[in-house]
């Protein structure tokens, strides 16, 4: 029997994260602003989800649509929000940025990694936007508290990017430098991926609008969530 896979479920609230930690969920991701794709939720929010449910949480730092930090004032400003998401109760969080050439914002991300202070992390899909997946990973091999690449393969989803992430996984099992992370699969992620995923060595599943079937407008469902929980346990 396979070890039990990670199940993350995008939340927006306290309505959602109940609903995910009830239908088996073992992680969740924090955002707020779904239509820019998921940006960094107030401390408000992330301390009321922190109270309800006792599973992991992350907590996107992400200021604006798009993949770019902005300015060094932004970035200040960043930083200075992840120190309060931190006095709210947040101890992982996600992230990720690129400079206009399409390559990793260094200077940006080792910026926040630092004031994260050891907290685990996500980098997240700016990975499947990026002009060099490969430099990419190299060069954020060795940030403190990286622990998991959050990507669909590809700019389109999963469905165009499985060839990638099968490859990425076996470069991850062959222990290459850059390809230690977990592999956290998410974006256009469907239960019939599973199993080849699973058969990879993949161990990591990320849902949002999988986990409401009735759209972005309703909650979390549990019973979706329960289906997800079920599926990879069949894994």
């Amino acid at each position: 029997m396979s070890k039990r896979a990670v199940l993350e479920v995008i939340a927006l609230g306290v309505e959602d994260a109940v609903a995910a930690q009830a239908g088996g969920a073992d992680r969740l991701e924090l955002v707020t602003d779904i239509a820019a794709d998921g940006l960094t939720p107030s401390a408000g929010t992330v301390a009321g989800i922190r109270a309800a449910v006792d599973i992991s949480l992350r907590v996107m730092l992400r200021p604006a649509d798009g993949f770019a930090a902005g300015a060094a004032e932004d970035v200040d400003r960043l930083v200075r929000v992840a120190g309060e998401l931190r006095a709210a109760g947040a101890e992982e969080f996600v992230l990720g940025f690129l400079d206009a050439d399409g390559g990793v914002d260094l200077a940006a991300v080792e910026r926040l990694a630092g004031e994260l202070d050891g907290c685990r992390w996500t980098f997240h899909r700016a990975i499947d936007h990026c002009a060099d997946r490969d430099a990419l990973r190299k060069q954020l091999d060795g940030l403190p508290g990286l622990d998991t690449i959050l990507t669909a393969g590809s700019p389109t989803g999963v469905d165009d990017g499985l060839p990638t992430l099968l490859a990425e996984a076996g470069r991850r099992r062959s222990g290459e430098p850059g390809y230690e992370q977990r592999i956290l699969v998410g974006g256009g992620l469907r239960l019939d991926h599973v199993p080849t995923l699973r058969a990879a060595g993949i161990d990591a599943f990320h849902i949002g609008g999988a986990a409401r079937p009735e759209g972005w407008e309703r909650p979390v469902s549990v019973a979706a969530v329960a289906e997800w929980r079920g599926a990879l346990d069949a894994g």
